[in-house]
């Protein structure tokens, strides 16, 4: 089973939020998942914070990327926005 780390859209219309999973490379995108990793605002979270929001929990990201998971082009960004891309790297380094 080929697993990814991608983004899950979840929101009002025209007001998207995303979730960071793991998922099976085969589900459909909203489909099935095996993990929530974070979350994405790309509009913030209100008019008051209009900036993007980016929250991941940075060990389990880590932790799917040593077991091989693939993130997909914007999750790679936001992994490496986040640090885990640069703790993985240095995690790596080490073994």
């Amino acid at each position: 089973m080929a697993v990814k780390l991608r983004l899950v859209r979840i929101g009002k219309k025209k007001q998207p939020t995303y979730r960071l999973v793991a998922a099976d490379s085969r589900s459909p995108r909203n489909g099935r998942f095996i993990e929530i990793v974070g979350t994405y605002a790309p509009r913030g979270r209100s008019l008051a914070e209009p900036d993007a929001v980016v929250e991941i929990d940075n060990a389990k990201a880590v932790r799917w990327l040593s077991q091989g998971a693939q993130p997909t082009e914007r999750v790679e960004k936001l992994l490496r926005k986040s640090g885990a891309l640069d703790e993985f790297a240095a995690a790596k380094a080490a073994t």
